[in-house]
């Protein structure tokens, strides 16, 4: 008996990797979130089905729920897959559950996906790093666990692109804190629906990104290498227009 945590990718339902396709393939039970592509659930045609989905303000099921499930399947099912949105590791609690999981001497395998921190800005053809202008970036949770004590994200990052997941519903207040740190002139940039057919990009600046009409699921990317990304998207839209 094994579960599987699997990183489903950044919605396009073909940027997952083969290995996951084979662990579906193989699969007795799915356990899915939100954010994974139900495309994907087609690779896992003999399957029990579990959705497990979390929206800001709407938890279909709790962590601790979730965990339970997958102890109670593991101990069931020979093959489980716990399928999760991105990478099972970041921001999307692949650690927590496998800790539940040895707790009860359940045998797990984690499979990669990719996150959409990079695979949404990569997939427009956006550099995170690009020389001479950014040598650097981070990764931010835009919506950190109230039920901390003492808060660790501090927006006080010296990095040269920031990569907010999961912020949108906070931007006003995430921005105006990074805007202590950094130029309010930043450029600034949303994927929404990141390498899916809906997908939209909104250009802005610290000081104003907040204003501008998003949707989720969305990602905050803001640094001066969203200029060069500018450059590469015109013409991409001028030859598309040809």
């Amino acid at each position: 008996m094994v579960v599987y945590l699997i990183g489903a990718g950044p919605g396009d339902p073909e940027l997952i990797t083969l290995k996951a396709v084979k662990a579906l393939n193989k699969a007795d039970v799915v356990i899915y979130d939100r954010l994974a592509n139900e495309e994907l659930l087609n690779h896992a045609k003999d399957a029990k089905l579990i959705y497990v989905g979390k929206k800001a303000g709407q938890h279909y099921k709790s962590q601790k729920e979730i965990n339970q499930i997958l102890i109670d399947n593991g101990k069931t099912n020979p093959i489980v897959v716990r399928l999760k949105g991105g990478d099972p590791f970041v921001f999307g609690r692949g650690g927590e559950e496998i800790l539940s999981l040895i707790e009860e001497n359940i045998s797990f395998e984690v499979i990669p996906g990719i996150t959409s921190s990079i695979g949404v800005p990569t997939s427009i053809g956006l550099p995170l790093t690009h020389r001479k202008i950014s040598t650097s970036f981070t990764v931010i949770t835009g919506h950190e666990d109230p039920t901390k004590k003492e808060k660790q994200v501090k927006w006080d990052y010296t990095a040269d692109t920031l990569i907010i997941l999961m912020g949108i519903g906070n931007i006003k207040e995430n921005t105006k804190e990074i805007m202590q740190h950094k130029d309010p002139k930043t450029p600034a940039c949303v994927i929404e629906n990141g390498t899916l057919p809906n997908e939209k990009i909104i250009f802005g600046t610290l000081e104003n990104i907040a204003d501008k009409e998003i949707n989720t699921p969305a990602i905050l990317i803001v640094g001066n290498v969203i200029e060069v990304y500018k450059t590469i998207k015109k013409f991409k839209d001028d030859n598309t227009q040809q």
